[in-house]
């Protein structure tokens, strides 16, 4: 079996090309692209112009199997990825309970097999129960599938715990990924210090806590050589000492989420508690300073941080509501604001959302290269709609896009080949 998508604007993060071509499917792998004359195949796939990208690698999604189904399920998970072309689904342990045994993680692997159309991949809490206080058994989850490990955002305030998971993690070559922030400093807040939260009356957390985390982090990563990986990254204070932790050779990525790179502490408005998410939301300054290091590749990789929640959590005052956003669905079109913006190219921004997330897991996908799997997504940058939040195929609907006019249309969805999606 062969396809041939023709007509196609390719875009190509590896090479950082945008330009008209034809993309050859065989076998479910990439078997060639080019720009002329286009081979024969089973059959062909007219994209009439459009975007033929990467599948989109989003580490960090929360699925909330098990405990809080009622939330988000695999099933449901998938088809919103699909439906925003995102392949691959890197999921966070932070579940009811947590993901930290070898039986925990055969369950996530059976559930999404049977449920859902893309890819998943399942992370691995760092500690147990993900209380900081013990180290799970990184060789055990390995085998059974763990991709990475991580405590999401609870920060294990134990320094000598975290640098002994570190040295284990180092031993058996795993990636550890952690939520840089000082955990006394930011506990209980919900807003960026500064004179909006001051006006609203929002207890506050400085800029710095995020600075002073990764700064402990780095020093840990010197002393243990672990792979590392920050998940957000969304402050201008923290990026002087990323980039010094870079040059010094240590090996260390950085992501942030598409909320801080497109939202700010202003959108918070009148207590709006689908805005309030985790880290809260930064200054323009500091926004603006996330997207110019996405652009330089300072920050590696940009990721949903998809966390669902359901009516009854946010419809509180906005200190006591549940933090995050469903964002699956929400991702590309977000991004297409920094591209219609003006701030990053197309092929900068799938380096971020693609290539450089699946390099760093060691995948072979996020890529358009031959032998690479056929994980692709066709979408239309300019096509204009109104998000209505009850049209998203996850089980929550707490998106902070609902009523804006956004732009970016996802046609199909392919994972190794195979139709996952189509739009109507």
């Amino acid at each position: 079996m062969t396809t041939l998508f023709t007509n196609a604007r390719l875009i190509d993060p590896e090479t950082g090309t945008d330009a008209p071509g034809w993309l050859l499917v065989e076998n479910d792998m990439i078997a060639a692209s080019g720009s002329g004359d286009a081979p024969d195949a089973f059959e062909t796939v007219d994209c009439h112009g459009k975007c033929l990208a990467p599948g989109i690698v989003d580490i960090g999604v929360k699925v909330c199997e098990p405990g809080e189904r009622h939330k988000e399920s695999y099933k449901t998970a998938g088809l919103a990825a699909a439906a925003g072309g995102v392949t691959t689904i890197v999921t966070r342990p932070d579940t009811l309970p947590a993901t930290d045994t070898p039986e925990a993680l055969e369950f996530v692997e059976r559930r999404a097999n049977q449920a859902a159309p893309v890819n998943v991949l399942p992370m691995a809490a760092l500690t147990k129960a993900r209380a900081g206080k013990e180290m799970t058994e990184f060789g055990f989850l390995m085998d059974a599938g763990a991709i990475a490990f991580t405590d999401c955002d609870h920060v294990v305030t134990n320094t000598k715990v975290l640098s002994r998971a570190m040295t284990y993690a180092r031993s058996l070559g795993a990636l550890v990924i952690a939520h840089p922030q000082e955990p006394v400093l930011s506990a209980g807040t919900a807003a960026t210090s500064g004179k909006f939260a001051g006006l609203r009356g929002l207890p506050a957390v400085s800029p710095m806590a995020e600075r002073m985390g990764l700064d402990r982090d780095i020093a840990l990563v010197e002393m243990t050589g672990v792979k590392y990986h920050a998940d957000q990254i969304t402050t201008a204070r923290a990026l002087p000492a990323l980039e010094r932790a870079k040059k010094n050779g240590f090996d260390i990525t950085a992501g942030t989420s598409i909320h801080h790179l497109t939202l700010n502490e202003l959108d918070v408005a009148d207590y709006r508690t689908f805005f309030k998410i985790k880290p809260p939301l930064r200054s323009e300054d500091d926004r603006l300073a996330v997207i110019d290091a996405v652009k330089t590749g300072l920050i590696d990789t940009i990721s949903s941080m998809h966390t669902p929640q359901d009516e009854e959590s946010k419809r509180l005052p906005f200190e006591e509501a549940a933090s995050g956003a469903v964002a699956l669905e929400t991702l590309l079109p977000a991004a297409m604001r920094l591209y219609h913006g003006g701030y990053l190219t197309l092929p900068e921004l799938w380096r971020a959302m693609a290539l450089n997330p699946a390099n760093r897991l060691g995948l072979a996908s996020g890529r358009i290269a031959h032998g690479a799997p056929a994980d692709l997504v066709l979408f239309d940058p300019d096509a204009p709609f109104v998000l209505d939040r009850f049209k998203l195929l996850s089980k929550s609907k707490n998106t902070p896009f609902d009523g804006q006019r956004m732009q970016g249309k996802v046609l199909a969805t392919y994972v190794r080949g195979k139709p996952v999606y189509r739009r109507d």
